[in-house]
Parts: structure tokens; sequence; C-alpha cells
């Protein structure tokens, strides 16, 4: 199955919000309120996955500042996680739960080159068997450090809010719901979630993803 378009520079973007515009006007709406949309593609690989671990259920606030530590720790690889003792990954921030996590990813020795070449329901899949790894997770890998630009995470909360008050409905949508308000957003839908994330920060003036 093939990858599908990936998004590589600024102007993959711009494709896709002018698609998103043209076909949808409360699209067009929430991007003249935001004006250009980020790029947010990031590196593969271990750190990422550890850096989304780091992301659940804590504020963006305090996922940069945990993240931040474990930099200065050089407790970002997976030789280095396996090494270090349940104090050390405390001291930093993470949880007794996380430390689980952490530790069952790098003990998973996932194969990121070929990840690369999987298709977007190979990679959720792959990856949603390491403990601590969820779908959210996994679809934020697919879109920012695989570019993929048919993705969306429907689970993530400030997507969920931001549809609410986009499309002005009565109740946030569910995962299932916003999974299939999206599929009017294809080709591009990892395009439709950088809209929704950056009007989230105007309609509610926070961040909404790191």
């Amino acid at each position: 199955m093939s990858v599908g378009r990936i998004i590589e520079t600024p102007d993959c973007v711009a494709e896709g919000a002018a698609w998103l515009a043209e076909t949808c006007p409360r699209m067009a709406y929430a991007m003249d309120q935001t004006g250009p949309l980020p790029l947010r593609r990031r590196p593969d690989g271990f750190a990422q996955l550890l850096s989304a671990i780091v992301s659940q259920q804590v504020s963006v606030a305090s996922a940069n500042a945990i993240w931040k530590r474990l930099q200065e720790a050089k407790l970002t690889g997976p030789r280095k996680i396996m090494w270090a003792t349940d104090d050390d990954l405390r001291a930093v921030g993470l949880s007794r739960q996380k430390i689980r996590y952490a530790r069952a990813l790098a003990e998973a020795r996932i194969d990121y080159k070929a990840l690369r070449v999987a298709s977007n329901e190979d990679v959720v899949a792959i990856l949603t068997e390491v403990p601590g790894i969820g779908t959210w997770t996994a679809e934020i890998y697919a879109m920012f450090s695989l570019g993929r630009a048919d993705v969306i995470a429907p689970g993530d909360l400030a997507l969920q809010e931001a549809a609410r008050i986009l499309y002005d409905l009565p109740e946030r949508p569910t995962d299932k719901q916003l999974r299939q308000m999206a599929e009017d957003w294809s080709p591009w839908r990892s395009v439709a979630a950088r809209v929704l994330w950056a009007y989230y920060r105007v309609a509610k003036e926070r961040e909404g993803i790191r």
C-alpha cells in the first residue's frame, strides 16, 4: 500500500490549506483567523515517541518542562533509558507509569526506517503494540515525524474542541464522530488537523499541541 503524499515543506502545507479552503467554507474562515499554518515536521525515531509519551495527559507547558529536563540529563535515547534508574527518571519528572512506558519503548526495538515506507494503518498497528503508545500517539507520529498528509488524530481533545467551535456543534464530537467528519478533508486530513490546532489557539488562547 502506498504511503501517499508526504508533507515536506511549507509549500506542501499551503497546497493542502488551499484545497481545504476551496472545499470547506468553515476551514477557509478558520484560516482567515489563524494566518499561515506551521509545518510541524519533526525528526522520526525513538526520541520523538518518547516525547509523545511525555506529552500524554499533561499540559503543553508541563510536557515542555519535563522534556527539557530529559534533554539536559541526556535521557532521550533507548540505551540511556534502559541504563537509568527509576530515581533518575523520576527526578526529571516522569511518573511511575511513564517510566514503565519509556522502558517498554526502549525494549521494543522498533525498525524506524521501515516505518517510513509502511502504510498509515501499519504504522499505527506496529506502534500501538508498545505499552503506553495508543492510537493518538501513533497518529501524531505518522503526521509529524513521517509527514503523512492524510492522517488525523481524532482522539485529540483540542481537535475535538476546535471542531465543536468551528462547526457550531452542540457538543464536542467523539473520536468516532471526528474521524467521520475528517473523511471530508481527505486527502489533506493532516493539514486540516493543523488548521484546527491553530484555530484552537485563537479560540481558546492557549496551545493545544506541542
